[in-house]
């Protein structure tokens, strides 16, 4: 599985603005500069968090966003998801509720374990990681 610029670069900004909202409200423009990201992007990465329920924006001369709940509720796995969609390294493996995908080879295609495990795996590591523990560390840096 390899993430795309929205996982990475949302994932930073993400813990960026956990390490800053202990201040108040954060701007995209501080986030940006902080983090290399182009302001555009980062507004169109803030907007599927949002959408997402992670964060809220604040209007006004002092606005900016925050985290809509607490850092230590809000696991990698939720922001990953928010900005990536299903995190699964192929289209058998992902998790569709009420709805089983289907490979186009053959229904007894063993090779379905292997990416069933390594999907079972992903979303045990980025779930278990909270971003309250990566914001910990960052003040350790």
């Amino acid at each position: 599985m390899k993430l795309s610029t929205k996982g990475r670069y949302g994932l930073r900004a993400f813990i960026d603005l956990a390490v800053y909202a202990q201040e108040g409200p954060v701007s995209l423009a501080s986030i940006a500069a902080r983090q290399e990201i182009s302001l555009s992007y980062l507004e169109q990465l803030m907007a599927k968090l949002k959408k997402a329920g992670l964060v809220e924006s604040i209007r006004g001369v002092n606005g900016g966003y925050k985290l809509a709940r607490p850092a230590e509720e809000i696991s990698v796995g939720d922001v990953l998801r928010a900005l990536e969609g299903d995190l699964a390294p192929v289209e058998c493996a992902a998790t569709h509720p009420g709805k089983e995908v289907h490979c186009t080879g053959s229904d007894a295609c063993v090779s379905k374990i292997v990416w069933k495990r390594i999907n079972d795996s992903i979303n045990q590591a980025v779930d278990s990681i909270f971003i309250g523990e990566l914001v910990e560390e960052s003040k350790k840096a």
